[in-house]
């Protein structure tokens, strides 16, 4: 009985977040959803297409039950399932994820939570794994990755959240003073002069600039 709960809230979470990053995709431009967005190049629709390529393997040639989904093979990872080119559309890549959620869940639901399976791209001893292994693996893979794609979404217009129903109005004179907030514990831990303490000397240096340039 505690196999078929555990297996069931490791199910339950891992689709709450493939739902949460998808989400994070919604209302963007399609610049937006591909551009990069750190100096290591990590983008949102990249995040589901590699989310979506991480299912495809692990509950599938783990347990003997190989993706529909075309792949590459492992052992030629390039990093092409980090990023979208010109000639794949968003709507592809969605329906790529969602394809593979089917069969990840259907490899979840008619698999015991203990059944064998092998990861040949893991080293020894530790490719020889099970079920709730992977869930768990994948599950972290995916609460990571929705991780980064709240982060880069609120970088691009401030939204923020888990999920559609749960979302409120931004209210920036809220997250200013809260920032505002944050900056000053910082500083104060850092020994460093308050924010507007800086910004007023600032103002004094340009102040006696302007004046010397006024006199000469």
């Amino acid at each position: 009985m505690i196999d078929e709960l555990a297996k069931d809230n490791l199910h339950g979470r891992l689709r709450q977040d493939r739902q949460a990053l998808l989400w994070k995709l919604d209302g963007l431009s399609e610049y937006d959803a591909r551009r990069p967005l750190t100096a290591t190049g990590t983008n949102l629709l990249g995040l589901v297409k590699h989310v979506a390529t991480v299912e495809a393997r692990y509950f599938g040639e783990v347990f003997g039950r190989p993706s529909p989904e075309p792949l590459p093979r492992w052992q030629d990872s390039d990093g092409s399932d980090q990023w979208a080119t010109e000639h794949e559309t968003r709507d592809q890549i969605i329906g790529f994820y969602r394809r593979t959620w089917e069969h990840s869940d259907a490899t979840i639901s008619e698999l015991p939570i203990d059944a064998p399976g092998r990861v040949p791209w893991w080293r020894e001893p530790y490719a020889d794994t099970n079920l709730f292994l992977i869930m768990v693996h994948v599950l972290g893979e995916s609460i990571r990755h929705a991780g980064h794609a709240d982060i880069l979404r609120e970088g691009l217009d401030g939204r923020t959240g888990l999920r559609a129903e749960h979302e409120k109005p931004i209210d920036e004179e809220a997250r200013a003073a809260y920032r505002a907030k944050i900056e000053h514990a910082a500083r104060s831990a850092a020994s460093i002069k308050p924010l507007d303490l800086v910004s007023a000397g600032v103002q004094r240096v340009w102040a006696r600039l302007n004046s010397s340039v006024g006199q000469g």
